[in-house]
C-alpha cells in the first residue's frame, strides 16, 4: 500500500513539474495572463496588454 502511494505522489509530481516547464516556455505565460492577440509586426501581445519578450512570431 505505501509503494502504491508513493507512486501515485511521484506520479503527480512529474506530471506538476511537466506543465510548469511547457508553461514558462509559451509567449505571455504566468502573470502576464496568456495571449491576447498578434500585433501587425508580428509580437504577441498578452492579456494584460503588454509585448511579449518571446523570439516567436505571432501569427
Amino acid at each position: 500500500m505505501k509503494s502504491m502511494m508513493l507512486s501515485l505522489v511521484t506520479c503527480i509530481f512529474m506530471i506538476a513539474s511537466i506543465s510548469q516547464a511547457q508553461a514558462k516556455n509559451t509567449p505571455c505565460s504566468g502573470k502576464m495572463g496568456g495571449v491576447s492577440h498578434c500585433s501587425k509586426d508580428g509580437k504577441f501581445v498578452c492579456k494584460n496588454g503588454k509585448i511579449s519578450q518571446s523570439k516567436k512570431v505571432c501569427r
